[in-house]
């Protein structure tokens, strides 16, 4: 029996609970196909399921392996999978499984990687590009000559925000730590605020058309971000959800990204195309992944961390 190196959670708790166990390579089903992972990405909502915060809406069952980002090459065709080959180049947003040396995914999930960046890097893409993309086209329907405050632009999922917000022809005003500013002025937003130097509305000269918030907030501080939307406008934020008094006339939701894999297709010939870059901060062994689990619980990660097998 083949066995294979893995990254799993037998019950829920801090980051000392990842385990990094020996277990039997799968075969893939029907549908699927085995995959050669060349890396996963680490995802802060991950932490949170590690933790046991997401059950009520997110069950899983123990032991887990971690990893809902995949970047690999087909190794093992199952029956009835059609569309990829042996030695392909994939990529995917997984339930779970993206860490270890192998994993086995549903054909129906996964897209082509892109030629244009290195395998490893991809595996920063599908989750975090996802969800930029839904709450930049989807639910803010951002279009040209509108203005956009991304804030927590610094963060995995912030940078293809500001990206793809500029991509659609916005005015971008993004909210980052002085660590992240250049990152993020690099993604292509036009005007940095440095949030920890004081409230963001103090820094913004007039307001905007639409507010992406992507970070965990205080309820006072969600309440002093919503009168920065002109009315008319839309909040969409994907942690606390920001709310818009009823009498504002602003649209405000909360999101929870989905699958989607003609989007990821579509991310793809982005970076295909040179529009939209995959910023990774940096690469970690699987046996540092609870390393890197503390690091982002203490704040102390920028951009996407991608973790090799």
């Amino acid at each position: 029996m083949t066995m294979m190196k893995t990254a799993r959670i037998h019950e829920f708790g801090d980051a000392s609970v990842i385990r990094y166990d020996a277990v039997p390579r799968p075969r893939p089903a029907f549908g699927e196909v085995l995959i050669r992972v060349a890396a996963t990405s680490f995802n802060p909502t991950e932490a949170a399921l590690r933790a046991g915060m997401l059950q009520a809406f997110l069950p899983v069952d123990l032991p887990y392996t971690l990893g809902w980002d995949v970047a690999g090459t087909v190794a093992e065709i199952g029956a009835g999978a059609q569309g990829f080959a042996a030695g392909d180049r994939v990529i995917g947003r997984l339930d779970s499984g993206g860490a270890a040396e192998y994993v086995r995914a549903p054909v129906a999930v996964l897209v082509a990687a892109p030629d244009a960046v290195p395998l490893a890097n991809a595996a920063a893409l599908p989750l975090a590009g996802l969800t930029a993309w839904q709450a930049v086209f989807e639910h803010g329907k951002v279009a040209a000559g509108q203005r956009v405050l991304v804030n927590g632009a610094g963060g995995g999922i912030g940078g293809f925000v500001t990206q793809l917000a500029k991509y659609a022809g916005a005015e971008v005003i993004a909210t980052a730590s002085a660590r992240s500013a250049e990152a993020v002025r690099r993604q292509g937003a036009d005007r940095v605020i440095d949030y920890t130097a004081g409230p963001v509305g103090a820094s913004l000269d007039g307001l905007v058309d639409t507010l992406l918030n992507l970070v965990p907030l205080s309820p006072p501080d969600a309440a002093a971000l919503a009168p920065l939307v002109r009315p008319g406008g839309r909040i969409v934020s994907i942690a606390t959800p920001v709310e818009s008094p009823a009498d504002a006339g602003v649209t405000a939701m909360h999101m929870v990204a989905r699958n989607d894999v003609a989007q990821l297709a579509a991310l793809v010939e982005l970076v295909e195309a040179g529009a939209v870059a995959i910023d990774i901060s940096e690469s970690r062994p699987l046996t540092d992944l609870a390393d890197v689990h503390r690091l982002s619980e203490a704040g102390r990660t920028r951009g996407k961390v991608v973790i090799i097998p």
